[in-house]
């Protein structure tokens, strides 16, 4: 079986998983596209994070193809349909990263409520500035609004409830009442999006990016925040509207953003432009679910899943 992966995963889990297969481990290879393509010819499998796209180009390139595996959760970069109709199985990571993530939001929100995140910098430079953070705020206390209501949020939630913040959700696919609002740290309270945002001191995105997601927090939905709020999002780039955010975060409408995720990955510098000379707002490169424990999750998930297929189907 030949089994191609052109992105970073733990090399020791899918050698000792997958031992037997002919492996093709080149992390950069999703940056060679025509490369890609042409290793594909005889491949069985694929194992992919965010970046490879499999679209209609790559399966028309494997046409022995038999199951792609997802290092991570998010699949907006598998075209599913298209899978389907080859028979492809797709098999995303569920559940490998979702405390690396929560983790993620969390210490982000602690840490812009404090507003200390630009502090070691500025120390190093002779500016003592305490009493420009004399006034942080503490969490404890803090309304934590999620927009979805998923295994990544419910864990979010379980951590920010044990740091003593009150937590509400908005999911339309979840029914008002339930034991899912129920966690063993409390309960998260279930609210309809103008409540969330409303009364959120720190809004947590934990949806995938859909046509009905898109720029869902707009320029209209930041208005419905509460003055000083704060928006993290860790879920996909596009559910945020950047340049909404990045005025109302130069106004001071809101008093901080965490961005993990941005609407062009990487983002080109005019994207980029939009955030300079923000002191409020913490941008890292779609790293939130990795971490040394999460990635060997994530790789084992995977490579169980890819095995697991390939096997039964010889069987």
């Amino acid at each position: 079986m030949q089994i191609v992966v052109p992105e970073f995963m733990e090399e020791d889990i899918l050698r000792a998983g997958l031992s037997g297969s002919g492996i093709l481990y080149d992390p950069g290879l999703v940056d060679r596209r025509a490369e890609l393509l042409a290793a594909l010819a005889g491949a069985e499998a694929i194992i992919v994070r965010n970046r490879t796209q499999v679209n209609a180009e790559l399966l028309a390139a494997a046409p022995r193809l038999r199951v792609v595996g997802r290092l991570g959760v998010g699949l907006d970069n598998i075209d599913l349909e298209a899978c389907k109709a080859r028979g492809v199985a797709v098999f995303p990571a569920s559940g490998a990263n979702d405390i690396s993530v929560a983790e993620y939001v969390i210490s982000s929100a602690m840490v812009l409520l404090r507003g200390i995140h630009a502090m070691p910098s500025r120390l190093a430079d002779g500016d003592w500035a305490r009493n420009a953070l004399m006034n942080g705020r503490e969490i404890n206390g803090k309304t934590l609004g999620l927009v979805g209501f998923g295994s990544i949020a419910r864990e979010t939630a379980k951590r920010a409830l044990a740091l003593g913040m009150d937590v509400m959700a908005y999911d339309p696919h979840l029914a008002p009442e339930g034991p899912h609002w129920d966690l063993k740290t409390g309960r998260v309270r279930p609210a309809d999006l103008g409540t969330v945002l409303a009364g959120a001191d720190v809004l947590s995105l934990h949806v995938p990016l859909t046509s009905g997601t898109r720029h869902m927090i707009n320029e209209a939905a930041l208005a419905q925040m509460k003055p000083g709020a704060i928006v993290i999002n860790a879920a996909r780039g596009g559910v945020v509207d950047e340049v909404a955010l990045s005025q109302a975060l130069r106004t001071g409408h809101l008093s901080g953003a965490a961005l993990d995720v941005f609407e062009t990955e990487p983002p080109p510098p005019e994207d980029c432009a939009r955030f300079q000379g923000l002191a409020n707002v913490i941008l890292t490169p779609h790293i939130a679910g990795l971490s040394q424990e999460s990635n060997r999750r994530v790789s084992e998930v995977t490579v169980a899943s890819v095995r697991k297929h390939l096997l039964a189907e010889v069987s």
